[in-house]
């Protein structure tokens, strides 16, 4: 999906991707494009009237046209140069109106033509860039609606058919049934806390409440909690953390939520029997925490891209893995929540070549400058 995605934006980018419903056509003749400003340009224009008009009027009086044919030809012959030249110079901004037009209906296919090198044609690459801009929202738009859509089907419907055949009377109201129906509402809360946290960060709101943490106990904690709501009961899972007494000044709620959706993500994408390991140690100034996994790994030319909003990552296609499943929101909101503690999140090297791993890497001492803190 992410191939297919990054395919889509390319075209929509411009590899003989976008189409430009502007024709060519003989009154739209562009010699001022390597005029670099458009004061140059209006230079170029006044001088090519005058020196039309002036040999329009000498040929006249040579050929003794007399001065009633003369004068109105030579400013005939003035203004239609004069049109042809400043129609080739505006052209950008009558396609750029055109363009617009076509994006308040919802095409962003639309691109501006030009090899204009004044202020028009730095305009109209900005303008195309911002169009192509916005194609990429609007896919990433309608593919979140999509991806959370199914997001909420999936749990609302299982709750359902749970809360269903205990109401019927084919499966009683135990323990095993409740917690089943809890799994599915804890699945709903995640979701819904996603789409808070995509909302703050939208708003760029900063809400960290900062104490020391003890890594060790904490990864620890985070560990147990992702083994327990993993269904993926043959995986092994590792803590390890140099030195033991390592602390790092964090909001814990926040990290909690950075470290859990990367487990999530590392125990989705392992193998059978696969390890997933959790790695702290101390780095200079910096406390850095390694999630490493056994699967099929990032390309290269991916890494940075699946920390996009709305970016859902598959197995390559030799695996015959599809979708992986997930809104795509979490590893933004990671990157989001790392940012506000001045820290950075990446896809580096995995150790032995195989796997992935996502290096988080946090000041020790906690951010500088944190804002409105809690």
């Amino acid at each position: 999906m992410v191939s297919a995605e990054r395919g889509r934006i390319r075209h929509a980018r411009g590899d003989a991707s976008w189409r430009n419903p502007f024709p060519d056509t003989m009154l739209d003749l562009r010699p001022l494009d390597p005029v670099r400003s458009i004061k140059g340009k209006l230079i170029v224009i006044i001088a090519a009237t005058v020196t039309m008009y002036m040999l329009v009027t000498w040929i006249g009086q040579s050929f003794n046209l007399g001065v009633l044919r003369t004068f109105p030809l030579a400013l005939v012959c003035s203004l239609a140069l004069t049109q042809v030249l400043a129609r080739g110079m505006t052209r950008p901004l009558r396609e750029m109106t055109a363009a617009a037009r076509a994006m308040a209906r919802g095409d962003y296919s639309i691109r501006v033509e030009t090899n204009s090198q004044d202020e028009v044609g730095q305009l109209a690459a900005a303008f195309n860039s911002m169009s192509a801009d916005l194609a990429d929202l609007d896919t990433q738009r309608r593919e979140m609606v999509a991806n959370v859509s199914h997001e909420l089907r999936t749990p609302v419907a299982a709750l359902r058919a749970q809360v269903e055949n205990m109401a019927d009377g084919v499966v009683e109201p135990d323990s095993a049934a409740l917690e089943a129906a809890l799994a599915q509402i804890e699945r709903l809360s995640r979701l819904l806390a996603y789409l808070l946290d995509l909302s703050r960060l939208e708003a760029g709101a900063a809400d960290l409440h900062l104490a020391p943490i003890e890594v060790l106990p904490f990864l620890e904690d985070i560990r147990d909690d992702a083994r327990g709501a993993s269904a993926r009961s043959e995986l092994v899972w590792q803590v390890e953390t140099i030195p033991e007494d390592l602390q790092v000044v964090g909001d814990a709620e926040r990290l909690r939520q950075v470290i859990s959706n990367l487990l999530d993500n590392a125990s989705r994408h392992s193998p059978d029997g696969g390890t997933v390991t959790l790695r702290s140690y101390l780095d200079h100034d910096d406390v850095v925490i390694d999630v490493i996994d056994e699967g099929h790994g990032i390309p290269v030319a991916e890494r940075d891209h699946v920390f996009g909003r709305f970016a859902r990552g598959n197995a390559p296609a030799q695996t015959g893995a599809t979708s992986t499943g997930g809104t795509g929101l979490g590893l933004a909101i990671a990157r989001w929540a790392v940012g506000l503690h001045d820290g950075t999140i990446a896809v580096t090297d995995p150790p032995r070549g195989v796997g992935t791993r996502i290096t988080v890497r946090l000041p020790a001492r906690g951010p500088s400058d944190v804002g409105d803190v809690g």
